[in-house]
């Protein structure tokens, strides 16, 4: 059975883009790192050739008091890496390893118990992404829509534009942008918020602007180059935290559910 541990280094991957060049120098650090050492203020500061007040600011920039509670939480984690030659299969496998731990990491019970009572609560679900986002809006669309839930995936950005008419205090809008930089999908959401729906961004990067128009930032997973489709399927990281909140929205009247999913997949077979 896989062992999952929390790791910082998702954490520090969700705020890269906000940090100034020294600060990513830092994190690209700690990223990429895969030697136990001497990790003190003293040690890492005369390593990186940058002052011990800089590793502190950059730690506070990761959500943490400081430094030193950093470093904690990472080296609580951390572990020797072997580096040994793999193969291809080996390499697909580690980053489905990685990415399922970083999905552990970012998951939080309370916020997906937040989103799941949206779900329950407004009677009109709309999803939106693009690309390998929007090929995981449809299954999302899929997943609900079987247990009862009035759900529209939209894909194009045009219906996005028209789909506002539609919207009201009713409805929740889930876009998904794994960039954090997808304009059609921000603007949709700043609309829906506008209009008065309630809002769920699904993306790597958290962003401070997204607090004044998103209700919920619901961080998935990332790995270097992913989203290029090298190595798995970017929409992976997707469907794994949405399934992590599927499993929260289906506890909410679970009996019900169930008999929506069986009867739905009865009609199917028919």
């Amino acid at each position: 059975m896989a062992q999952f541990e929390k790791s910082v280094i998702p954490i520090i991957e969700s705020v890269y883009s906000g940090f100034t060049s020294l600060e990513k120098t830092i994190a690209d650090f700690f990223i990429q790192n895969t030697t136990r050492m001497d990790f003190s203020a003293h040690s890492i500061a005369q390593h990186l050739y940058i002052s011990e007040a800089s590793l502190s600011r950059f730690a506070q920039k990761c959500g943490f008091s400081g430094y030193r509670e950093f470093i904690f939480h990472y080296t609580e984690s951390f572990t020797e890496v072997a580096h040994q030659p793999t193969n291809g299969t080996k390499h697909i496998l580690n980053t489905y390893q990685e990415l399922l731990s970083k999905s552990y990491t970012l998951s939080n019970d309370d916020q997906m118990l937040r989103i799941a009572q949206l779900l329950t609560e407004k009677s009109q679900v709309f999803v939106y992404g693009f690309g390998s986002s929007g090929h995981a809006c449809h299954d999302i669309e899929l997943r609900l829509m079987r247990i009862g839930v009035n759900i529209k995936a939209i894909s194009d950005s045009h219906i996005m534009k028209m789909n506002a008419v539609l919207l009201n205090k009713n409805c929740v809008v889930i876009g998904i942008t794994v960039s954090g930089e997808t304009t059609e999908i921000l603007q949709s959401l700043k609309t829906a918020k506008q209009l008065g729906a309630a809002t769920v961004l699904m993306t790597a990067y958290n962003k401070k602007v997204y607090e004044e128009y998103c209700d919920e930032v619901l961080l998935v997973a990332v790995k270097e180059h992913l989203e290029n489709g090298k190595a798995i399927s970017p929409q992976f990281p997707i469907l794994v935290m949405f399934d992590i909140l599927y499993s929260h929205f289906f506890e909410l009247d679970r009996s019900k559910k169930e008999a929506l999913h069986d009867y739905t997949l009865k009609q199917l077979r028919d």
